[in-house]
């Protein structure tokens, strides 16, 4: 849920209100006198003097920054009529679903190819020049992360283990429409799985009224830069239920499905994973930036702002050693704030129970704070940036130093913004080439090398009372079958 920027303040020196959903009360102090300066739109949390001590286990940060609390569970009681209706009645099912949630109803389900060039045709060319760099540099990073396509390995005479690296038949690939048209989601889903090697790519986005019924113009341009020609105007949770189920006549179901959406989205990929593969389970946007006074406070606010601009729910963590900072960072949002185009929005992300200002002792502190927090995009903004960087283990992507923002990685970097969320950075990767491949084992034994290894085979069996295993060896050398 979502709360109110003024449930959160602290107001000449007195306890700000901690959130339902928080863990110890404690840490919700009135942060001291110095805090008082901070201005009235990102709360404080105050964790000097929760390190670890001698004889003391270490502190779960994890639990004490905020984070919005994202509710996949309950959406599934949503999602699941529709994924059945869309399995059940195809197209028609759809197309209600389009007039329902979209506000409109599509000419056609699957985009012709002709909107696809016209709308690549009547690009700015400056905005075509930027999906064009854009792409280029995603594809080298991309080419990188392909590495070795397949190796053998020898582990006898006569023994041999192939390990190939075979892309995904087939992928759905989902592009959300709604607050921002995300046509950089475009790049960053096509691109790695072109260089994978992936034969038959399908990209969905939902009908926007405005468009009669097609996806934004410029999610059909960069399809079309792109060479994408299978390209559907259906959003939401029904868009998942297509590729997974495939509709007769539109759409073949596909193998797996990747990118970016709301919690509808997430809460169907949840729902078909059994059917169809999913690249993760992704959250709202989340931007860390651990700082110390070397920062510009004019820098750290710009970035904050620029996650919260993409969702009322999107989570800004700044985390700092150093109180002038906070309360530079903390005025500096209040003018930036002001003066862009989505204010509300912004407040809302910024006042919500997922964002704040975290105080912390030193910067050892600051790194293992960030370290637990694993955040989906985590700037580094102090002295020796890439030092501190490079003892980061947990995070979705690390921008290093003051001239890294966020918004460089969203789109023209070259590194992928389809990142894990809501903590998932401690275990997942964010999409890449690999996503799209699957690792085969391709066995070969000769007569010979089998026979090296056929005892231990039918002990391994025996131990594991499954001796039908290990006849399976035995019976290739006369014995018993």
């Amino acid at each position: 849920m979502l709360v109110g920027v003024t449930d959160f303040l602290t107001v000449a020196g007195q306890p700000m209100r901690r959130p339902e959903s928080s863990q110890g009360a404690e840490t919700w102090g009135t942060g001291g006198d110095e805090l008082r300066r901070l201005a009235p739109v990102m709360r404080t949390v105050d964790l000097r003097g929760r390190g670890r001590h001698d004889g003391a286990e270490v502190t779960d940060y994890r639990s004490l920054v905020p984070r919005a609390a994202f509710d996949v569970e309950a959406a599934l009681d949503v999602v699941r009529p529709i994924c059945d209706d869309v399995a059940a009645r195809g197209q028609e099912a759809l197309l209600e679903y389009a007039e329902r949630f979209d506000h409109v109803r599509p000419a056609h389900l699957r985009v012709p190819a002709e909107e696809l060039a016209s709308a690549a045709e009547q690009l700015d060319p400056d905005l075509r020049t930027s999906f064009e760099v854009a792409i280029s540099r995603r594809r080298a990073v991309a080419a990188v992360e392909l590495g070795e396509t397949s190796a053998d390995v020898s582990v006898a005479d006569g023994a041999t283990i192939g390990v190939r690296q075979v892309p995904v038949n087939r992928v759905g690939l989902y592009v959300p429409g709604g607050l921002a048209p995300l046509s950089s989601s475009v790049i960053m889903n096509v691109v790695p799985a072109q260089v994978a090697g992936v034969s038959q790519i399908a990209l969905a986005s939902p009908p926007q009224q405005e468009f009669g019924g097609l996806p934004h113009p410029a999610i059909l341009a960069v399809a079309h830069l792109l060479g994408v020609t299978e390209v559907y105007a259906v959003g939401g949770a029904q868009a998942i239920a297509m590729f997974a189920h495939g509709v007769p006549g539109l759409c073949p179901p596909v193998n797996l499905v990747t990118g970016p959406g709301n919690i509808y989205v997430t809460a169907a990929k949840r729902l078909l994973a059994s059917l169809v593969g999913i690249d993760s389970e992704a959250g709202p946007t989340e931007i860390a930036i651990l700082a110390d006074d070397s920062a510009d406070p004019a820098f750290v606010a710009a970035d904050l702002i620029s996650q919260a601009e993409h969702d009322p729910m999107a989570a800004a963590v700044l985390v700092t050693d150093s109180t002038e900072l906070a309360a530079a960072v903390a005025a500096q949002v209040e003018i930036q704030v002001s003066a862009t185009k989505h204010a509300d929005r912004i407040r809302t992300s910024l006042g919500g129970e997922q964002s704040g200002i975290v105080l912390v002792d030193d910067l050892e502190q600051g790194i293992a704070v960030v370290d637990a927090y694993a955040a989906e995009h985590l700037e580094i903004q102090t002295r020796e940036a890439e030092q501190v960087a490079g003892r980061i283990t947990n995070a979705g992507a690390i921008f290093v130093g003051s001239y890294a923002p966020v918004s460089l990685g969203d789109y023209c970097a070259g590194s992928t913004h389809v990142l894990p969320t809501a903590g998932c950075a401690c275990h997942s990767s964010g999409l890449n080439v690999k996503s799209f491949l699957r690792s085969v084992h391709v066995i070969n034994y000769s007569r010979e090398a089998l026979a090296e290894v056929a005892h231990a085979v039918e002990v391994f069996a025996d131990a594991e009372d499954l001796p039908a295993h290990g006849n399976a060896v035995t019976v290739r050398f006369g014995g018993r079958s």
